[in-house]
């Protein structure tokens, strides 16, 4: 049976030290928190039929492990990889093994006006799309946009 909105959550995972957001550099990332981002993911999965898993850590191994749960169990995966998306291969590999599952990277920054060493993201290289500058606002189009592409594909099979 495919995976639907309706049968599986759509997976939203979080690396390291966004466990800190609100406060960490607010002049960066603003004031609102993990919990705030959970609630705006939940209410716009709800408006598609959908729930979300929403999960954080600071470890790049268990972010691959919930890759890898994703793949067997979700209809998409929505991740802010923080600074692993720089450096990750691992998790891009994870990530390149979830066939037919959409991922949406997303940055509460414009990853593009700071670092230069922010520029370059290896979880790019498997995203179906990449929202980066819209605040915490960037993770509701990341489950929208999920919502969508698993909605095509049911229209497709």
């Amino acid at each position: 049976m495919p995976r639907t909105l309706a049968n599986a959550p759509i997976m939203i995972l979080n690396g390291p030290n966004l466990n800190l957001l609100g406060q960490r550099q607010p002049e960066i990332y603003g004031s609102d928190t993990l919990a705030d981002i959970e609630a705006l993911c939940a209410k716009a999965a709800e408006a598609h039929g959908g729930t979300v898993d929403f999960r954080q850590s600071n470890h790049e191994g268990v972010l691959v492990d919930w890759i890898h749960e994703a793949r067997l169990n979700h209809c998409g995966i929505v991740i802010n990889p923080g600074a692993y998306s720089h450096t990750s291969v691992a998790i891009l590999d994870a990530l390149n093994v979830c066939d037919g599952l959409p991922v949406l990277e997303v940055h509460i920054s414009n990853i593009h006006k700071r670092e230069s060493f922010r520029h370059h993201s290896y979880v790019s290289l498997r995203a179906d799309g990449v929202i980066a500058g819209c605040g915490v606002q960037g993770y509701v189009f990341g489950v929208e946009r999920v919502a969508a592409l698993v909605g095509a594909a049911q229209a497709d099979a």
